[in-house]
């Protein structure tokens, strides 16, 4: 294998490790903001580009199909080119991907634009947690790590719609993706300088039939999620796409036990530690990200917030990520993960049921304020340990398809969530305006409220079954943060 030389410190450590946490703290926050970026530009884009109604929702789908797809092979490619090129070529490919959707022309173009995003984005997450992953060796020095890591994942979406409203409102919808154009540039170059490259030992060889099951039952298993919440479960699209999926990964699952070199080794999710952690990261992402759609339409469309204001107001969801995060990351080496990861969704399924009783006239002080900080704060006690747990005694030839099992699991835990609970939304409102027709003009609010409330309830169900299922799984302490098995680093 082919390694850069670099002057070890007195400790045996990578001297600029800090300068590479810095640059990969960058391309993580610009990957997780163009997830919610974008979000508060769809109305002008729409204006803008003549976007229907029924197609608006492919600005959002042909990002997230394209990234939740890929990942594995992202990571895998990342294993056996070298982390640190991946995550290079990721960054010029995401460069030029948000600069075409910038000065897209047509609807057609700018989905492109967002597919292609989602492409590089899969080449470039999973190289980013991977070299974090071999970088950081020192069981306290890797808690940081991973603490700064889950604090942007966490936070990052929040800080993308405050960043999508103030460009919105101030600039254009288009800097929403050009922004990222020059960000990722910088990064790409300060990569050159401080990123040491690592890659899977000896000899290998994609698995081809595992990557076209693998990919294409990913895209059908989130296609279909975002068509059931589009059209409904009973949609024949919607079926055929997820009767799809089963039938695809099932053949991926067989190739997968007969191949020599295969996309996912089964060692890599059967092991119970890492295993359940994905289980917990997709019940997090089921129950997180419907709740940022949710709440997004409560603020503008019921509290009558401005997009920016609206941004502002999720603006504490971070702050409580941030200090969640301090706190795990000085924790975890000291007790282990499960004492924060079990109390963390615990407390963010308690913090769940709170939001359930939110109303038109609720206040946001009062009540969105307090629950968002407790929220926030108890999926970042779940955040940094499950990096940790998920790549438990993950040896080197394999890092890089670890961490993408990581964002793979909350990709589709997201579509799914959101699939879920958005039925259990629309139910609820149209029960309620059916059984409430002489509210008059208060009855679209509070009809739409009340969806909401019902799916709040819903998902705090997915963070009490990720605490349930982590329990089981998870039997490791502080050892989770050893080294990972033959690493090299250097």
């Amino acid at each position: 294998m082919s390694k850069t030389h670099v002057e070890l410190d007195e400790n045996g450590q990578d001297p600029n490790r800090w300068r590479t946490l810095f640059v990969i703290a960058i391309a993580q926050l610009m990957i997780v903001l163009d997830g919610s970026i974008v979000n508060i530009a769809i109305p002008n884009a729409k204006a803008d580009l003549g976007i229907t109604d029924a197609n608006q929702q492919w600005v959002v789908t042909a990002y997230t199909l394209a990234f939740g797809s890929l990942l594995l092979l992202g990571g895998r490619i990342g294993d056996f080119i070298g982390r640190k090129r991946a995550f290079i070529i990721g960054l010029i490919g995401f460069a030029g991907a948000s600069a075409l959707g910038g000065i897209a022309s047509t609807q057609e173009l700018l989905f492109a634009a967002r597919a292609l995003q989602g492409v590089f984005g899969a080449l470039l997450a999973p190289a980013a947690l991977s070299i974090t992953t071999v970088t950081f060796t020192i069981p306290k020095e890797r808690a940081r790590a991973f603490g700064v890591y889950g604090a942007i994942s966490g936070g990052g979406a929040a800080i993308g719609l405050i960043a999508g409203g103030a460009l919105t409102q101030y600039f254009s919808w288009r800097w929403c993706l050009a922004v990222n154009t020059p960000i990722a540039i910088v990064t790409a170059l300060l990569a050159v300088v401080y990123v040491k490259d690592s890659k899977a030992e000896g000899k290998h060889s994609y698995d081809i039939p595992g990557v076209l099951t693998a990919t294409a039952g990913l895209f059908a298993l989130v296609y279909g999620f975002n068509q059931a919440a589009r059209v409904g479960w009973g949609d024949r699209e919607t079926i055929s796409f997820l009767v799809a999926a089963v039938l695809l990964l099932a053949a991926f699952g067989l190739i997968e036990k007969k191949v020599k070199s295969p996309l996912l080794p089964l060692r890599v999710i059967l092991e119970r530690n890492r295993g359940g952690s994905y289980l917990g990261s997709l019940f997090v992402g089921a129950g997180l990200f419907a709740m940022f759609l949710f709440m997004s339409i409560y603020m503008q469309g019921v509290l009558g917030y401005s997009p920016l204001k609206s941004g502002f107001a999720f603006l504490p969801f971070t702050f409580g990520i941030i200090i969640g995060a301090g706190v795990a990351s000085q924790l975890l080496p000291k007790i282990g993960p499960k004492p924060l990861m079990i109390p963390g969704l615990i407390i963010g399924g308690l913090a769940q049921l709170g939001l359930s009783r939110i109303t038109p006239d609720t206040s946001y002080v009062t009540h969105v304020l307090p629950v968002f900080l407790i929220l926030s704060f108890g999926i970042a006690l779940v955040f940094i340990p499950v990096q940790s747990t998920a790549l438990h005694h993950i040896g080197n030839q394999d890092a890089g398809v670890a961490s993408a099992m990581i964002n793979t699991s909350q990709q589709v835990g997201g579509s799914l969530g959101t699939a879920l609970l958005n039925t259990v939304a629309a139910t609820g409102t149209l029960n309620y305006l059916a059984a409430n027709k002489d509210m008059g003009e208060r009855l679209q609010p509070f009809a739409l409220t009340h969806g909401f409330s019902l799916a709040f309830i819903a998902g705090s169900l997915f963070f009490f079954i990720g605490a349930i299922v982590l329990y089981f799984t998870i039997n490791i302490g502080k050892e989770s943060l050893v080294e990972i098995e033959g690493a090299v680093t250097h």
